[in-house]
């Protein structure tokens, strides 16, 4: 007899079928045994009589008839006829994953996530996660993207040697790579679009909600652009793509989550980054200190264009040179010359968080040194990267989206920690 999944029950009804899955939960009243069998599905609800229960999270087997019932999840229970365990557990899990959202502490759900990730709705973003992967993927391919893979033992810093991870690799100073960026910048010479999915790496002492210092980074980078507004609108359309496969594939995730997918609009707004700053000052009277927009100004900012366009995305532009890396393109004046001070760089905010940083990049050999310059970096330990340079590079330009934190705000995790299956972060190493 074929193996039956819980979200084919309804198909099956009256008729005996075959289950296999983990005990989600168990209870014996008087002889009775109701429990609850969790397969990658969901879960259902059997009963029997005389059955001799492992501990919860042991693998089973129950053979029974199915029959309706609107008080069981998802309206069948399964009548058992024949109960078997295929492995059981040795010793009761950690912690009760029916009741572990209301009791137990976050960090201990992150101890023993082995375990914990179990849960309903840990898996459900994860499961999240991997549709809008594969969503990014298809899209980029449709649109004519090649994907291509890049060293993640690297000599040099993408972004001028700041928070790296160092290792020996073999006797020579190395780093884990905090970016593919310079590697896809290069592939853009072989095949003009490409993009890249793949853990980075970066050493920064944050302890914050929002932070994790392994993730998994979406990449991408087109080549023949004529500005800025080319990656931009490709993004635009990108995420368009990825919320209709979504609501396609994942509508019991969200729905168990409590959450809402977004509409994407047709032309994402807009703002100058100057623009930005100003408008939380005046209109919220926030002070926005650095460079850039801390959280605050992301939020409200946000806020701003959610109660007044509808759009739960905004994309900043014309980010200062110095908040942005050295391969950053400079912005035009009106008459065309260059614009030392301002770059065609953007972040894309999402529901009062940057989830993208992008732009175009600089192509032209003679430029890059000089910026190279400007950064006060050692060239020689961008060779490799600059050679490319010599050799007639197009326009380009790209972006990256952490899919752990485009995760997150999309279902409402508060902790991007729980947005990825085994975290790192400055504390944790394990499991």
């Amino acid at each position: 007899m074929p193996r039956t999944l819980a979200r084919e029950l309804p198909q099956h009804q009256g008729q005996t079928v075959k289950m296999q899955g983990f005990l989600h939960a168990r209870r014996d009243l008087g002889g009775v045994q109701f429990l609850v069998l969790r397969d990658v599905s969901g879960i259902t609800q059997c009963v029997g009589s005389g059955l001799h229960l492992p501990l919860t999270e042991s693998s089973i087997e129950v053979t029974g008839t199915v029959k309706a019932h609107p008080k069981a999840p998802g309206g069948f229970e399964v009548q058992v006829q024949d109960f078997r365990v295929i492995s059981a557990a040795t010793e009761p899990a950690p912690v009760e994953i029916p009741k572990m959202e209301w009791h137990v502490n976050p960090e201990t759900m992150l101890d023993y996530r082995v375990v914990t990730v179990r849960g309903l709705k840990e898996r459900a973003a994860l499961k999240v996660q991997a549709e809008l992967v594969a969503a990014f993927r298809d899209h980029l391919r449709e649109e004519g993207f090649t994907e291509i893979s890049t060293p993640k033992i690297v000599s040099a810093g993408a972004e001028g040697g700041a928070n790296l991870f160092p290792i020996d690799y073999f006797g020579q100073p190395a780093y884990l790579a905090q970016s593919p960026q310079l590697y896809k910048q290069i592939m853009v010479g072989v095949f003009e679009r490409v993009f890249e999915v793949a853990p980075v790496y970066r050493a920064e002492e944050h302890a914050t909600s929002r932070h994790l210092n392994e993730y998994l980074s979406l990449d991408v980078e087109m080549g023949f652009i004529q500005d800025e507004e080319d990656v931009m609108s490709l993004e635009n359309r990108l995420l368009a793509a990825i919320m209709t496969r979504l609501k396609e594939r994942c509508q019991a995730e969200f729905t168990l989550l409590n959450a809402t997918l977004p509409d994407v609009p047709a032309h994402i707004p807009r703002i100058t980054l100057l623009d930005a700053r100003k408008l939380v000052t005046e209109k919220y009277g926030h002070q926005v200190g650095g460079k850039d927009l801390d959280p605050e100004a992301e939020r409200l900012l946000s806020q701003h264009y959610a109660e007044t366009q509808g759009s739960d995305f905004v994309f900043v532009t014309k980010y200062p040179r110095a908040a942005r890396p050295f391969y950053t393109h400079a912005d035009h004046n009106a008459d065309g010359s260059l614009n030392p001070d301002l770059t065609r760089g953007f972040d894309l905010l999402f529901r009062g968080i940057e989830i993208t940083s992008g732009g175009q990049r600089i192509h032209d050999h003679a430029m890059l040194m000089d910026s190279i310059a400007a950064y006060k970096l050692n060239p020689a330990t961008l060779e490799g990267y600059t050679e490319v340079f010599k050799y007639g590079m197009p326009p380009h330009g790209g972006f990256a989206i952490g899919a752990e934190r485009l995760t997150a705000k999309l279902l409402g995790i508060s902790n991007v920690r729980y947005a990825r299956a085994f975290p790192r972060d400055r504390h944790r190493l394990t499991p």
